[in-house]
């Protein structure tokens, strides 16, 4: 089995249209005269938005119309050019900065209030004594609670300027006290390592979930902090990554390739190529790696998995990735808003482009995810399709092949048996995490004094809890489901869920490792090198 497995591919492949993406370096060769000289087909648009602004004959919105063409516009560019509107461009530019200024809380909407599921650790919360379950029940005075409660104004609203001051009214549900807090925000760093510990004695894990700005400084620090604790090898998990900004791609990869490698290529449509080579820098350049992969590891996670496998460099274990060897360009237009606009092509040492073909149109490119499903792919190595005509050859003499997706080296199949597709049903639903919160709710002095490294390798779920969780998804679903037949895999899921809420991301991915297939296979993989 995998670390959070999803069941609903073409589900996850729609979002990752919004949310993949490969930042390049902002450095036109036009000047903005040229770029933005007005011609007819700009002044036609401008013309029609004024008849409309002037002479329709009831009032419209022709901020949205304007929003409707840009995507209309970009739609029929390519799957990967997205336009992000004003009001969610704080919110990208955050997840990609890898960090923001708030007051370090992670929170549910629980019974329409405000309910804390953990501080982040040394965060302005944790410091001012907020606790796991407390209600946030008003901020500045205004109240954080009732049907229509909104997460997003939530945010805004325990948002602010770093050092300012938010005096919040909290519920303390297990001393039925109303406490006051003044929380000064801070940072709040936005993790792009879920984990990194040993898996053996010699052979380190590191899970990186995207490729923002900060992502490089946390990999370094773990890399470092493995080869310190005796790791010779590691394994670099992204799965489930989908992208982020290509020079931080190339850092990563630089740790592995020894000095003037090439990690990759782009070239624009003036046919301009710009080459990207591995520096004298690396830490880990005579250390094994092995990559891991699957059909959601997209963009940069290409870039890192194709330049290592084009340099004979470790080995990638896992499925086909997703098939993105676009890049992307942010480019404001002048209102807040900004368009993520395709600007190269990029391409593996060997010369080869893993884009998977759109000129059917977006529906069928993200329709591809069913293909693979029912083509059996995700099942058998023997089913992906592979054109002689896009061969490649590394030094060494592997063949590898373009045309979408980096083909693993070592491919392990998507584990289908029935209670896993059951279990994975539920979390993608969040049945799972809401059970366990309400299980927690409880008495959450329970886990006093359980630290993460001990609740994971020590701690049990009960048979109880098992019958508790059936029992609370029979009441919530028109189909009776029984767990009786395999209550160590519900243990397992109940489990990480609790490490989850109760440590955070890494120990969940803790919780799943040594029963995940592909980890599996590296330790194999190690054993035998």
């Amino acid at each position: 089995m995998g670390i959070r497995k999803t069941y609903l591919p073409l589900i996850i492949g729609t979002a990752m249209a919004v949310g993949i993406f490969i930042g390049g370096k902002l450095n036109f060769s036009d000047t903005s005269d040229r770029l933005f000289t007005s011609n007819s087909k700009k002044q036609k648009l401008n013309r029609l938005i004024d008849y409309i602004d002037y002479e329709y004959v009831d009032d419209v919105n022709t901020d949205s119309i304007v929003d409707i063409t840009v995507n209309g516009i970009l739609e029929t560019l390519d799957p990967h050019s997205v336009y992000i509107p004003k009001e969610d461009m704080e919110r990208v530019s955050e997840n990609m900065k890898g960090d923001f200024v708030g007051i370090g809380v992670h929170f549910y909407t629980y019974k329409d209030t405000v309910t804390v599921i953990r501080t982040v650790d040394d965060g302005p919360s944790a410091k001012a004594g907020i606790l796991g379950g407390d209600r946030i029940i008003f901020a500045d005075g205004d109240s954080l609670f009732g049907k229509y409660l909104d997460n997003l104004d939530i945010v805004h609203r325990l948002k602010g300027p770093i050092n300012s001051k938010v005096h919040l009214k909290v519920f303390r549900k297990d001393t039925n006290q109303i406490l006051d807090f003044d929380v000064a925000r801070d940072v709040i760093p936005i993790r792009s390592v879920d984990a990194s510990y040993m898996l053996t004695n010699t052979l380190g894990y590191i899970k990186v979930n995207r490729f923002a700005e900060s992502t490089y400084r946390e990999f370094k620090k773990a890399l470092l902090e493995l080869k310190a604790e005796g790791a010779t090898e590691i394994t670099l998990d992204l799965r489930d990554n989908p992208g982020g900004f290509l020079a931080v791609a190339e850092q990563i990869v630089d740790e592995f390739l020894e000095d003037e490698k090439l990690i990759l290529f782009t070239k624009n449509k003036r046919g301009n190529i710009d080459k990207s080579f591995a520096t004298e820098k690396g830490d880990f350049e005579t250390g094994e790696v092995y990559v891991l992969i699957n059909e959601n590891s997209a963009s940069a996670s290409e870039i890192v998995a194709g330049a290592l496998q084009d340099n004979d460099k470790g080995t990638i274990v896992g499925r086909r990735s997703y098939g993105k060897g676009l890049v992307q360009r942010e480019m404001e237009l002048g209102d807040g808003s900004a368009v993520r606009l395709t600007v190269s092509r990029y391409y593996t040492p060997t010369g080869r482009s893993i884009q998977r073909s759109y000129s059917d149109g977006n529906k069928d490119y993200y329709a591809e995810y069913l293909e693979r499903l029912e083509s059996g792919e995700l099942l058998d190595s023997a089913k992906i399709i592979v054109a002689d005509s896009l061969k490649f050859t590394t030094p060494k003499g592997k063949v590898v092949y373009g045309g979408g997706g980096i083909i693993p080296d070592v491919f392990v199949p998507f584990s289908t048996n029935e209670e896993n597709e059951t279990l994975w049903f539920l979390e993608d639903r969040g049945f799972i995490n809401y059970f366990i919160f309400e299980e927690l709710e409880k008495d959450r002095h329970v886990f006093d004094g359980h630290n993460r490294e001990e609740f994971v390798e020590t701690y049990e779920v009960s048979d109880d809890l098992v019958t508790k969780f059936q029992d609370y998804i029979n009441a919530r679903m028109a189909a009776s489901i029984s767990f009786l037949s395999h209550p160590a895999q519900v243990k397992l899921y109940l489990k990480a869920a609790i490490a989850d809420q109760l440590f955070g991301k890494g120990a969940y991915t803790e919780v799943f490792i040594n029963e995940d297939d592909m980890v599996k296979k590296v330790i194999a993989l190690s054993e035998q090198h």
